[in-house]
């Protein structure tokens, strides 16, 4: 074959490759054209759906929601209210803004004692020992005022929380003394094992004091007081924070049954004596009916009376006599 032959044979062979590409590119065209055409079809049903069907949440939506929705819910269970300090000090309740005063010092002789027994360590250590049941023999020796007072002169101290717990269902008198509503409380979360305690909780301005309600009154309070599920609410109320003190405003022991049902569940009692009313013979069976509870401490309440020459209140300008 001729020089001039092979060149003409490999022109051939150049020019068949470039059919070759120059067809591939058509068929490349020709897909990417039906591709776009698939799209646009795919397009033109999502624009129907969304006009025909119902608009649905995205997943981000949902989540806002849930968060907006769970904020809604925790600001429901923070019940916060403010106690109206002026009607406690109308009824001689001391107050934690309270000026140095007479009951204020009483009060932190009453309440130091107290908190040495509830975080003593050691032999020394009592089993609940801050769980403190403030009662009486009878009613109007001055209880409420006590569990009150003790509560708020408790709520000063600045490693601690308080937690006030109104267990006088007949005649829950706390909450109304503070003015603050009434809601569900210690007989419905007994009641009822679905209700949760910390809804029942309510918080006040004061950051660590907290109040416990009575709930509704029931027929059967004794017994509820009694009951296993009571057990597992102290035990609860009590180990969850180990700074906390919980004081039990309980019935007079010679008015329910309660009281000494109570007295099971507790590692302290503040028995309130009222001076020239309480009898000797009523005391002593009280203490036997509270006997249960083995650390006992008696405060005198409405003495007009007062041994020796202390004048607490002297010191910062009250007289005392």
């Amino acid at each position: 074959m001729s020089l001039i032959e092979k060149a003409a044979d490999k022109m051939k062979k150049s020019e068949s490759l470039i059919e070759r590409a120059a067809k591939k590119m058509k068929e490349t065209s020709s897909q990417e054209v039906a591709s776009d055409n698939s799209q646009a079809d795919i397009k033109a049903d999502i624009g129907k759906s969304v006009k025909t069907a119902p608009q649905t949440k995205s997943f981000a939506d949902s989540v806002i929601e849930k968060k907006e929705s769970k904020k809604s819910t925790d600001r429901k269970a923070e019940h916060k209210v403010h106690l109206d300090m002026e009607n406690m000090r109308r009824n001689n309740i001391l107050t934690a803004d309270t000026e140095n005063s007479v009951v204020a010092e009483e009060f932190r002789i009453v309440k130091r004692s107290l908190l040495l027994n509830a975080f003593a360590k050691g032999d020394a250590e009592i089993e609940n020992g801050n769980i403190i049941m403030v009662t009486s023999s009878q009613p109007n020796e001055g209880k409420t005022f006590c569990s009150l007072s003790l509560a708020m002169s408790m709520a000063t101290e600045r490693d601690l929380t308080v937690m006030l717990v109104d267990a006088d269902v007949a005649k829950p008198d706390i909450l109304k003394t503070l003015g603050v509503k009434a809601g569900k409380g210690l007989i419905d979360v007994i009641e009822n094992k679905d209700l949760d305690l910390r809804d029942c909780l309510i918080r006040t301005n004061i950051d660590n004091f907290t109040i416990l309600p009575a709930g509704k009154k029931h027929n059967l309070t004794t017994e509820l007081l009694a009951s296993e599920r009571m057990g597992e609410i102290i035990d609860e109320i009590a180990q969850r924070y180990n700074d906390r003190v919980i004081i039990i405003d309980s019935p007079p022991v010679l008015a329910s049954s309660a009281a000494s049902v109570l007295a099971l569940h507790v590692g302290q009692v503040l028995f309130v004596v009222e001076a020239e009313k309480t009898g000797e013979t009523e005391l002593k069976e009280s203490l036997d009916m509270i006997s249960a509870c083995k650390n006992i401490n008696l405060v005198l309440n409405k003495s007009r009376f007062s041994g020796g020459k202390k004048k607490f209140g002297s010191y910062y300008g009250y007289g005392y006599n």
